[in-house]
């Protein structure tokens, strides 16, 4: 039997069910549920850079952002204020739009 050790999606437990294979879970506990979804967007953010089509990149980008709402309520926050406080960072720094690739910066 395959051993994952690793964060699934909250349903992967039934799918793996009706295809009558057995399995084992655990429900972590906030602190380690908080670094398994740090290292599943590393997961993630790597299948993203290796995509090569619209499809997969969108799929991936979905998994990215599942994540972020994951690791939202463990800091006690709400998708509402992660998105003012990116507007804010927008407003003041701008975004990535533009795809303006820094080069260099002389010290005066």
């Amino acid at each position: 039997m395959p051993v994952y050790n690793k964060l699934v999606r909250d349903l992967i437990p039934q799918v793996i069910e009706k295809s009558g294979s057995k399995f084992t879970t655990r429900i972590l506990d906030p602190s380690e549920h908080l670094t398994e979804i740090k290292n599943k967007l590393s997961e993630e953010v790597k299948e993203f850079q290796e995509t090569m089509n619209r499809q997969d990149a969108l799929e991936e980008l979905a998994d990215i952002l599942e994540l972020i709402h994951a690791a939202l309520p463990i800091h006690d926050a709400t998708f509402e204020e992660l998105e003012k406080i990116r507007l804010a960072k927008k407003q003041k720094r701008g975004g990535f739009k533009e795809g303006v690739y820094l080069i260099e910066v002389q010290d005066e």
